[in-house]
């Protein structure tokens, strides 16, 4: 009898060989696949929350109130064509456009990719709300947010501002630039480029290619200094909003009331921001002023609310649980 150790003969040798190579193979192809399942799994759980960031973004900055001629719950500001439930409408049609974006952020997607999802969210908006524009600004913007953030977490980059921004300028900074160097027809130009030629202002496509600016630079400051300061939530979000008003070129402003309409906006924020924002005692008195007498003028500054709404999701991004 052979004992237990003994070596098996020259016949076998070949065909245990194979065996044991076939089945090392079938064993790593099993775990790539594994790996490969658990890594999806990640990114759809990872992108399905950002979304819900990015929704209730949009929905905190639907809440506010008073803010200037701005459509809210409690009335529709300076608009005639839509209210607090277009709007609510509107963020329902956004919510798999959010999800999507940040998968195709994970992914490594090219511009093409994530401008052909806005696109197509802008669609979806468009039959919810019947044809009326209430986030076409927000798709571009916090999609693009999405966007990094998905492509950040693939990398096992933190959900910082700091990332978020350096990533969305690394990956999508060149195809973002040669964007807004387009010049569409006129015809089929939105209010916002048409503006933008008009009177030599920025626009989206320019915020985008300098990695928004007024999302980084200013809008985030104010909110995560208002919220260090001890301000509630309500009033972050306010001061923040004024402190985007004083600053961003509003084309929605500019396509309502022209230069002169952009400057009254501008020094109403600055006169609120300067009389010491929410921490004044008679801050709400105030604001609400400023809302009756924007409605009075049509002025809206809706550019300045898509802003807000995206720093808050980079608020959101940076938290604990992001």
């Amino acid at each position: 009898m052979a004992h237990l150790y003994t070596a098996p003969t020259s016949t076998t040798l070949p065909a245990r060989g194979k065996a044991g190579t076939r089945s090392l193979a079938d064993a790593q192809a099993a775990a790539s696949a594994c790996a490969a399942q658990q890594a999806r799994t990640e990114a759809r759980t990872y992108a399905a929350r950002v979304a819900r960031l990015a929704v209730r973004s949009l929905y905190q900055e639907l809440c506010l109130y008073p803010k200037p001629g701005l459509v809210s719950l409690v009335d529709s500001g300076s608009h005639d064509d839509m209210d607090a439930l277009t709007f609510v409408r509107s963020l329902f049609s956004l919510r798999h456009y959010f999800r999507q974006i940040c998968l195709a952020g994970w992914d490594n997607a090219a511009f093409a990719r994530l401008r052909q999802l806005g696109i197509d969210a802008e669609a979806a908006m468009l039959r919810a709300t019947r044809g009326i524009n209430t986030h076409r600004g927000a798709i571009f913007s916090l999609g693009l947010l999405c966007a990094s953030a998905g492509r950040a977490r693939a990398q096992g980059m933190a959900s910082s501002p700091a990332s978020l921004r350096a990533v969305l300028l690394i990956r999508w900074g060149a195809e973002l630039a040669g964007h807004a160097a387009i010049k569409p027809a006129q015809q089929h130009s939105s209010n916002g480029l048409r503006v933008a030629a008009r009177y030599a202002v920025s626009g989206a496509r320019e915020e985008g290619a300098l990695g928004l600016p007024s999302v980084f630079e200013v809008g985030v400051p104010a909110l995560l200094a208002a919220t260090a300061s001890g301000a509630s939530a309500r009033c972050a979000r306010i001061d923040t909003l004024y402190a985007l008003m004083a600053h961003v070129s509003d084309s929605n402003v500019y396509h309502r009331a022209g230069p002169a309409g952009a400057q009254f906006v501008r020094q109403q924020a600055q006169r609120f921001l300067a009389l010491g924002g929410t921490r004044h005692q008679r801050w709400h008195a105030l604001a609400l002023a400023d809302h009756r007498n924007f409605v009075g003028l049509r002025l809206s500054p809706g550019g300045a609310a898509d802003l807000l709404a995206a720093s808050c999701l980079v608020q959101a991004l940076a938290g604990p649980a992001a």
